[in-house]
C-alpha cells in the first residue's frame, strides 16, 4: 500500500512533502489536493513519467495532460508569449480554477503528448499544491480517477481508482472546490497566431469552476459567443 499523509497534521506535512518530492525526483506519481478536485502528477520535463500519469489513468497521448505552476513567472517560461488579455486573466483568476491553453515554449524539451505546440496551464489555489510546485518545479497534473470516472474530491476517492500506481498520496482534506477547473484555448490571442475567420477569439474548451459570464467580465468580445439553447425536449 502506497503511504498516506495527512497534512492537517505537522508531524505527517513535512515527510509527506519530502517523499512527494522524492517520489516526483524519480519519475513516480504522486496524488496531491488542489482547489477543485485531487491530481495525479508527474514529473512535467520527464517523458517517462507523463507516460506512467497517462497510464495510470487509461488515457492516450491524444489527452495531454496540463501543466500546474507555483507561480506566473513559471508560467511565463513555458509558453512562448502571454498577451495582455491573457494577463488580464492570470490577474483576475489565478490562483484558482482556470487553465489556459497557449502555444509552448518551443524550446523546451519535454513531451506531453499530442499537444500540437500549446501547453495547458494554471496556478491553482491550495498551499499544499502551490508549495510542492515551488519546490519541484512544474508539474503534469490531471484529475485523479480512471478515464470515464468522476474525478476524485477526496484522497479515498483516488486510492479506491488508482492504488500503488501511486508512490506518494498527500491527504488535504475534502476538495474545497470539488468541481474541475475551466480550460479556455487563448492561442488565437498569442503573437504570430493563424487566427482564422473568427480572429482573436478565446473558446472555452470545458466549461468549470470559473462560469463563462465571468469570463466575459474581463475578456469582453474576445470570448466566443455563448452556445445558443435548444428548445428540443
Amino acid at each position: 500500500m502506497s503511504p498516506v499523509f495527512d497534512c492537517s497534521d505537522q508531524s505527517q506535512l513535512l515527510p509527506g512533502m519530502r517523499q512527494a518530492r522524492q517520489a516526483i525526483a524519480r519519475g513516480e506519481l504522486i496524488v496531491l489536493p488542489t482547489d477543485t478536485v485531487y491530481g495525479v502528477g508527474a514529473d512535467a520535463f520527464s517523458p517517462a513519467a507523463v507516460q506512467r500519469l497517462l497510464d495510470a489513468k487509461g488515457r492516450g497521448r491524444n489527452q495531454p495532460p496540463p501543466v500546474l505552476v507555483g507561480s506566473v513567472a513559471a508560467m511565463t517560461a513555458l509558453v512562448s508569449d502571454v498577451p495582455a488579455e491573457v494577463n488580464a486573466l492570470v490577474e483576475a483568476f489565478w490562483p484558482g480554477g482556470l487553465t489556459i491553453v497557449l502555444p509552448a515554449q518551443p524550446a523546451l524539451r519535454w513531451d506531453l503528448g499530442e499537444t500540437r505546440g500549446t501547453v495547458a496551464v494554471r496556478m491553482p489555489d491550495d498551499a499544499i499544491a502551490r508549495e510542492l510546485l515551488v519546490e519541484t518545479g512544474p508539474l503534469a497534473v490531471s484529475s485523479a480517477n480512471l478515464t470515464t470516472h468522476p474525478a476524485a474530491v477526496a484522497v479515498g476517492e483516488a486510492i479506491d481508482m488508482l492504488g500503488d500506481s501511486i508512490a506518494v498520496y498527500l491527504d488535504g482534506g475534502p476538495s474545497v472546490g470539488g468541481v474541475s477547473s475551466t480550460i479556455v484555448d487563448a492561442t488565437a490571442l498569442a503573437s504570430g497566431a493563424e487566427t482564422g475567420e473568427d480572429g482573436r477569439i478565446v473558446r472555452v474548451l470545458r466549461e468549470g469552476a470559473v462560469s463563462r459570464a465571468r469570463l466575459r467580465e474581463v475578456l469582453g468580445d474576445l470570448l466566443e459567443a455563448d452556445p445558443v439553447e435548444s428548445d428540443d425536449a
